[in-house]
């Protein structure tokens, strides 16, 4: 049996909307802002699918998601299908000048660090690293407006 914990952050990013959507949506880009993701991998037969790799304190996990959602510039949702249950959506909001990036997620917990951790220390230490991974995306999102490819 496990436990599901859920998170929302968001980050106010001064660019278009456009450029913040098409650096988020290059999902195997997420390493480069997400600390405790290693790896994002798209397979080419069937780019619903995505296969993550998240590596954290010497704990490893691996996951599966497929993509149930994706409205370009609005939302992108999914949950996993095998591996590490989770799920979520991030969703884009346009200011004009600025953009709104709002990342939510539910996870499970394994019953056996459920019981070793308090979910309550594990959830704050999980909140605080996606609030700082979406601080990273902004500051990349940022770099990229300035000195565009």
């Amino acid at each position: 049996m496990a436990d599901w914990l859920e998170h929302s952050v968001q980050v106010e990013v001064e660019a278009p909307i456009e450029l913040v959507w098409s650096l988020w949506s290059d999902l195997e880009q997420m390493p480069r802002w997400m600390k405790w993701i290693e790896s994002v991998k798209i397979p080419e037969d069937n780019p619903e699918l995505s296969i993550w790799t998240l590596n954290t304190g010497g704990l490893q996990f691996s996951w599966k998601s497929r993509i149930l959602k994706m409205i370009p510039n609005q939302i992108i949702q999914w949950e996993s299908i095998d591996g590490l249950p989770n799920q979520g959506a991030i969703r884009f909001y346009d200011r004009k000048e600025s953009s709104i990036v709002k990342l939510s997620i539910s996870y499970a917990i394994p019953g056996i660090l459920g019981k070793i951790m308090d979910n309550l220390f594990l959830g704050r230490a999980v909140e605080s690293t996606i609030k700082a991974d979406l601080e990273r995306f902004r500051e990349y999102a940022l770099k990229v407006k300035s000195n565009p490819f």
